[in-house]
């Protein structure tokens, strides 16, 4: 199979420029190859950071070829035949390096699928130009595929780039011809495209343009390919009637159809979202795609069976008022003495899962795919909490443990009911055979644990929000530091 190994740098070369044979290292594995060097700018957002701007960045691809596939490769024929001898299904993770990406692609190697990553990396530019930082030390990518490998022999392919740049798709689709794309690759945080109008825009922008290339990548390139799309409860919004998976059957005036259930979007993030599963429905029925999505709830933890084998595997974990999510930023707050942070009334109810389910789910969608033509929706959480129920269960946790948890209401900077009738249909990945791990309290301990053995990384100063949804503004904003 082609390798791809791809590197953000600000240096520009002439998108011609071709260079001879070269040595490169690859793990353990030293080849000389002939390598082509192209590039591609990719208008990554310019946001604001203590007063520096971030810059428009140069994404360099470079392709390798492995000796024993130089030959055909020059003669002309596909490595497609090379590619399926082993039988193994090939599985596209958009957005790899990411939170529930990471611990995917782990898991779907573990279940020997044949993986490969595409990510931009800006999940990591976005820490720097925040000043924010992950609960635990993360390695860099290439570290983790490296020491992925020597602990199981099984290799991950890596395609660094822009999925909004369709040139760079297209050369990675018919690189690695994907069977299933697991489209993780979106900026996924409500409160980070309330920040100011640029990060509304980039957004919309990458989510919505980024989603609509795969689209035309699958036609184009992989018509067969089964798209896996993680979506978002918040499509539903609250409403006062019983959530479905993605349909609602209506009789109105006398006449009944089954509709897409209607959507309630509560910020821009969560409005791009609604835009993709239009998008991807639409192209269902006009070109016969077949798509699964997987309309996540809010997720908690971070180890996995595969994460947990090597520190240099372990997963980010956000506590932080950007990219945080409730329970882990509530075990956070325990472990270092702060109370938690309950926005307003707190009864704000949402479905939860524990991250072992995310990658669980995934694995039940790519086995079990959509017909062609069809347009799946699966609600994928386990179970509903309040906003005020979860602060209930760390506190409890926390005195256990020896920790002294105190809870405060803050001014709540979203635009959103707080106290509301929640009631969310789940059953069809139950029915594909989810086994769901539900948060109990020796789960909460040993999250707890985790934030306490980390604790001395916690900065305080990002527990507290920050950003306010009726503020949103056209100036940049600076966040606090």
């Amino acid at each position: 199979m082609a390798h791809l190994l791809s590197t953000s740098c600000s240096a520009t070369l002439p998108p011609s420029q071709k260079l001879s044979s070269k040595s490169w290292s690859i793990g353990s594995l030293k080849l000389r190859l002939p390598v082509t060097f192209s590039t591609s700018k990719s208008s990554f957002p310019s946001l604001v950071h203590r007063g520096i701007s971030s810059q428009r960045l140069n994404i360099v691809q470079a392709t390798t070829l492995p000796l024993n596939q130089e030959t055909a490769s020059q003669s002309g024929s596909s490595n497609k035949t090379i590619d399926n001898a082993s039988g193994r299904k090939r599985v596209m993770i958009i957005g790899g390096d990411g939170y529930c990406g990471w611990a995917t692609a782990l898991h779907l190697s573990n279940k020997n699928y044949e993986v490969a990553i595409v990510d931009n990396l800006v999940r990591r530019l976005f820490d720097h130009q925040l000043g924010l930082d992950s609960l635990t030390p993360i390695a860099s990518i290439q570290n983790r595929i490296r020491r992925w490998k020597s602990l199981t022999g099984k290799d991950i392919e890596l395609h660094v780039g822009d999925i909004c740049d369709f040139e760079f798709l297209a050369e990675t689709f018919k690189s690695f011809e994907p069977d299933s794309v697991v489209h993780f690759g979106e900026q996924r945080s409500a409160p980070y495209s309330m920040i100011d109008r640029s990060r509304a825009v980039y957004t919309q922008h990458n989510n919505v343009i980024g989603t609509l290339n795969v689209l035309f990548a699958i036609k184009e390139f992989r018509e067969e390919c089964h798209l896996v799309k993680l979506g978002t409860m918040g499509e539903y919004g609250t409403p006062n009637i019983d959530i479905e998976e993605g349909y609602i059957t209506i009789t109105h005036n006398g006449r009944t159809d089954t509709l897409p259930y209607p959507k309630q979007a509560s910020s821009f993030y969560h409005l791009s979202k609604v835009h993709d599963s239009h998008n991807i429905a639409f192209t269902c029925k006009a070109w016969g795609i077949r798509a699964t999505d997987l309309n996540q709830g809010v997720v908690y933890g971070v180890r996995t069976d595969e994460t947990a084998m090597h520190e240099e595997l372990c997963n980010r974990f956000d506590y932080d008022a950007v990219f945080g999510t409730a329970l882990n930023r509530f075990c956070v707050q325990a472990a270092v003495g702060h109370p938690l942070t309950v926005y307003g009334k707190g009864g704000q109810t949402r479905g939860y899962l524990d991250i072992r389910d995310t990658v669980q789910c995934v694995e039940l969608a790519i086995a079990n795919p959509a017909t062609p033509g069809e347009f799946r929706v699966f609600n994928q959480f386990t179970e509903q909490f309040s906003v005020r129920e979860l602060a209930a269960l760390v506190t409890k946790a926390g005195e256990k443990i020896g920790l002294k948890v105190e809870t405060t209401s803050v001014p709540n900077p979203r635009v959103e009911a707080e106290e509301h009738y929640y009631n969310a249909k789940h059953t069809k990945l139950v029915e594909l055979g989810l086994k769901p791990h539900l948060l109990s309290d020796s789960l909460l301990d040993s999250v707890l644990n985790f934030a306490v053995q980390y604790k001395d990384r916690v900065d305080t100063k990002q527990i507290m929000p920050s950003v306010s949804w009726r503020k949103t503004g056209a100036k940049p904003q600076t966040l606090r530091t």
